[in-house]
């Protein structure tokens, strides 16, 4: 996943608690500081980058070779910061590199340090001139997140998406909160999963019995049209629809999907299922609209009670997929126009929308396997 880490060094202290409220209410909760430290940890739960060694991550470079304090020497294994960062590395610290790239030793420099480092963060003066293609790609296979230092949101885009490899990540040193709030849209964004969502008919439609159901409560607000993706069958899923429209039976409750029984898969982040009755309170999940585009979400809180439950099963190009949802005027699957369709008027023929995935599963993991499910 790209990310960003927030630069408070160098404001006033009203206005570097500003910037920070606002990173952290905005999911970004990595900060750069080296004056304010103690206050800074006292905003929230964050981590800490500084040149201190009680913190999170120890950055070096400030006031250094880094930065052209020191002398970069001609043989880069006689490096001071490459001798620092190799003696934190061996008391387990986490260590993040600083490089001002102002010259092709700089740049050679910050390939050696990168070699060694958790993090590299870079900085130009003319920040479209780095070298970042050339530094990326020497260090390709090496276990080193690349950051690029941005002052705007244009930068971090750039960084982030326009290069032919983009970076790991931006330091972000904003002008305005503004800038906060746009790189952070803009990596939520970026960080989405699509699924190709296709329209299956329905081919049976028949109560079972009672089982053990599952209802998903999240942190979030579903709008009409999103749901989450269930199914007995990790090759096919649900788009099981939210909770997020009225009825004359109960208030509406969007931040809930009423989503089966504890047996079924439920499609998480990374392209990872998981069995309904592994989810907890704090997991993260992905909720789904028609259109594939999704989201991380997280559980707030999972129920498990006894109801009657409907098997439903559905065909698209010889392909049969099957779940098995709570008997209810309120759980609804989604249609092709992106409507919600209740479980209690389901009919053969009619059309919802699935996800289909040929890959086997294992663990929760797409596999190329052969597994029978029915």
């Amino acid at each position: 996943m790209k990310f960003a880490w927030i630069m408070a060094e160098g404001k006033n202290w009203d206005t570097k608690k500003q910037y920070i409220t606002t990173a952290l209410e905005s999911g970004i909760n990595h900060i750069v500081d080296f004056t304010d430290t103690e206050r800074i940890k006292k905003l929230g739960n964050l981590t800490l980058v500084s040149d201190l060694d009680s913190s999170d991550i120890i950055l070096v470079g400030r006031n250094a070779e880094g930065d052209g304090t020191l002398t970069i020497p001609m043989d880069l294994t006689e490096s001071k910061d490459l001798e620092t960062i190799s003696s934190l590395k061996r008391k387990s610290k986490t260590v993040a590199a600083y490089v001002e790239i102002s010259s092709k030793k700089h740049e050679e420099l910050a390939v050696k340090l990168g070699k060694v480092a958790d993090y590299l963060i870079l900085l130009g003066k003319d920040w479209t001139v780095i070298p970042l293609e050339n530094i990326i790609a020497d260090l390709q296979g090496d276990n080193v997140k690349i950051i690029a230092s941005v002052k705007n949101f244009d930068e971090a885009k750039l960084a982030l998406e326009t290069l032919e490899y983009g970076t790991d990540g931006v330091l972000l040193n904003p002008n305005e909160i503004s800038q906060i709030k746009k790189v952070a849209e803009f990596l939520e964004k970026i960080d989405s999963e699509n699924y190709s969502l296709v329209p299956a008919t329905i081919t049976r439609v028949e109560p079972v019995g009672s089982g053990d159901r599952v209802c998903v409560d999240t942190c979030s607000m579903m709008k009409v049209g999103e749901g989450m993706l269930i199914g007995s069958y990790s090759k096919g899923l649900f788009l099981v629809h939210s909770e997020s429209l009225e009825s004359e039976y109960v208030a509406s409750r969007p931040f809930r999907v009423n989503a089966g029984p504890v047996h079924a898969y439920i499609m998480t982040p990374g392209n990872k299922t998981r069995y309904l009755s592994e989810i907890e309170t704090g997991d993260e999940i992905l909720t789904v609209d028609n259109e594939g585009n999704t989201k991380t979400t997280v559980v707030g809180r999972v129920k498990i009670e006894k109801r009657p439950l409907m098997l439903v099963e559905a065909e698209y190009e010889g392909f049969i997929i099957r779940t098995l949802l709570q008997n209810a005027e309120t759980i609804r699957l989604v249609q092709e126009n992106g409507k919600p369709k209740s479980v209690a008027e389901l009919k053969i023929g009619d059309k919802v929308m699935v996800y289909l995935d040929k890959s086997a599963r294992h663990f929760g993991m797409a596999i190329e396997e052969t597994i029978i499910e029915k």
